[in-house]
C-alpha cells in the first residue's frame, strides 16, 4: 500500500457558494473541494436560533392541552456565526479544515467515488450528486460582504 503525504489527504476548499435564506438570518453554503468533492452545511446567526424558538412556542402553543415550549430541533448541520459574512463564512471553514473536524460537520454532496468499495464508507450524511449539481449551477449566489 502506498503512502500518502500529508497534502495527498487534507481537503482543500476551491470555491464556496452561499444562498441566504428569505429571513436573512441563515444562509445553505456549499463547498467544493479542489479533488470536486462537494460538501454542504446550513450557516446560521444566533437570531436564526431565537426565530426557531418563536416559531416552536407559536406551534406548541396551539396544541390543545400541550404546554407551550421553545425549542429547536437541528436536523441539518448547523454551523453558528456571528454574521453571515462571506469573509466569516470562508475563515470558518478554513479553521473546521485545520482544526480536522470539517469533514464531520458537513454533509458530503457528491458520490463516494473510492477506488476499493470495501473501504469504510465516509462518515458524513451522503445526499445525492445531482441535487447538489442543479444547486451549484442554478440557484447559489455568492454573499455580498
Amino acid at each position: 500500500m502506498p503512502v500518502q503525504s500529508f497534502a495527498d489527504i487534507m481537503i482543500v476548499p476551491d470555491e464556496i457558494l452561499c444562498e441566504m435564506h428569505e429571513e436573512g438570518d441563515a444562509c445553505d453554503v456549499l463547498v467544493q473541494m479542489e479533488d470536486g468533492t462537494v460538501y454542504t452545511a446550513l450557516f446560521a446567526t444566533l437570531s436564526y436560533i431565537h426565530r426557531q424558538l418563536s416559531l416552536t412556542w407559536m406551534v406548541t402553543e396551539s396544541i390543545p392541552e400541550t404546554p407551550p415550549v421553545r425549542y429547536a430541533v437541528l436536523d441539518t448541520p448547523h454551523i453558528i456565526v456571528e454574521k453571515l459574512q462571506l469573509e466569516i463564512i470562508e475563515d470558518t471553514i478554513d479553521n473546521l479544515v485545520a482544526q480536522d473536524v470539517f469533514e464531520s460537520l458537513f454533509t458530503r454532496v457528491t458520490e463516494d467515488e473510492r477506488a476499493d468499495p470495501t473501504d469504510a464508507a465516509p462518515q458524513g450524511k451522503l445526499a445525492t450528486q445531482a441535487i447538489a449539481q442543479a444547486v451549484i449551477e442554478e440557484v447559489l449566489v455568492l454573499i455580498d460582504d
